[in-house]
């Protein structure tokens, strides 16, 4: 056989599936991967399973159902003042994965350059490769994991077509400033750049954070592209419904992708975070509020035990340096071996960065803590059991 695309051939088993099989097969408590162990809100899976027995249940418009497009705009505007026009402003995607990739499918050539911010979610390098682009990265800088302005703008250049953003930040729980926004957001004006920016996590922020997507910003209406999950908004990461919001002429030129990548996307269950999107406010705070308990439970246990633990912002993970516990012990050997001797299982932080990465971390692993408390109570006992 030919040689298959270099970008796809070359690439391995992601480290969420090595760490969940290892975790499976020592029966260890899985806090690397990023799901919650319930079955989301029952009301929103009732109007789902409502859908799909009454129908419809044939191919529903390929920008996505009438219903939920309304529903995502009317969303933007209750939270952010984004005023969309929910007909040509919103497509609706088979997860938030198949939104990048049809973005950033549609939005790069061969020869182009994009901006990613180091750790990244490890699904944005091989996409921006497999459309012929390089990746330009830039570093956040541990502890707080802070990102210096000057380094931000070295990687711009006139080869630059987009710079992909993801606050609340995965794998880091940062949310990222104001004033980092502003100066992201300055810096694609002057050099002409589109941001894509990945906001899975808006509502999983915590101690009287806010999230302001970057499209609100002055002079960013028409350069982003925002993608938001029903997964993660609902806890429901099985589904895969996910949602692309910006102008009418990059959802357009997004759509077209889309059309040969999925086409569409379960109608039923687009009903369903119809609804959900429709909940009151209360149900959002208490989501958000219910994460931070969950937490705070984790980082003092993690604590206790001896591990220094960045500061978390948002999302559903905190960030862990293993030195004051491992020394010099690269992330991956630890992760492994705590999964299989201790039966907690963690990801490593050097995945979520590109292979040649001038800035790789190799003492900072990343802890899921969207689980009961009672699980994560057990895994710090197992953890400090084993470790002390």
């Amino acid at each position: 056989m030919k040689a298959p695309n270099p970008v796809y051939g070359s690439q391995g088993t992601t480290i969420f599936a090595v760490m969940s099989g290892l975790a499976a097969e020592a029966g260890a408590i899985n806090l690397g991967q990023g799901f919650p162990d319930d079955e989301g809100p029952d009301d929103i899976r009732a109007a789902a399973a409502q859908a799909i027995v009454n129908g419809p249940n044939q191919y529903p418009p390929m920008m996505g159902v009438p219903e939920l497009r309304q529903a995502v705009a009317t969303h933007a505007d209750r939270f952010y003042g984004m005023g969309l026009d929910w007909q040509s402003q919103v497509l609706i995607t088979s997860g938030a994965t198949e939104a990048l990739a049809a973005s950033l499918g549609a939005l790069l050539k061969p020869g182009d350059e994009a901006i990613l911010i180091e750790p990244f979610f490890d699904t944005y390098l091989p996409v921006i490769e497999a459309a012929g682009a390089t990746a330009q990265c830039v570093a956040l800088h541990p502890p707080n994991w802070t990102l210096e302005l000057d380094e931000l703008e070295a990687a711009f250049s006139d080869k630059t077509k987009l710079i992909l953003l993801n606050t609340p930040h995965n794998p880091l729980g940062r949310v990222f400033s104001h004033s980092d926004l502003v100066a992201i957001a300055d810096a694609c004006i002057r050099h002409d750049v589109v941001a894509v920016c990945d906001e899975v996590y808006e509502h999983m922020v915590f101690d009287g954070m806010q999230h302001t997507p970057l499209i609100t910003l002055p002079g960013m209406s028409d350069r982003t592209v925002r993608i938001q999950s029903a997964g993660k908004i609902f806890s429901l990461t099985g589904w895969k419904v996910g949602f692309i919001s910006g102008s009418a002429d990059l959802v357009s030129l997004i759509s077209k992708a889309h059309q040969n990548l999925v086409f569409t996307t379960p109608p039923g269950l687009q009903i369903g975070v119809a609804y959900g999107l429709g909940k009151d406010d209360a149900f959002f705070t208490e989501q958000s509020g219910d994460l931070a308990s969950k937490r705070d439970i984790l980082r003092a246990g993690l604590e206790a035990i001896g591990f220094d633990i960045s500061p978390c912002q948002g999302t559903y993970f905190l960030t862990a340096d293993i030195r004051p516990l491992a020394g010099d012990e690269q992330d991956i050997d630890f992760c492994k071996r705590i999964t299989t001797e201790a039966k907690v299982a963690a990801v490593p932080i050097s995945a979520f960065y590109a292979p040649n990465s001038n800035h790789k971390s190799h003492h900072f692993i990343r802890f899921c803590f969207c689980k009961q408390p009672a699980v994560l109570e057990e895994a710090c006992n197992r953890l400090s059991h084993y470790l002390r």
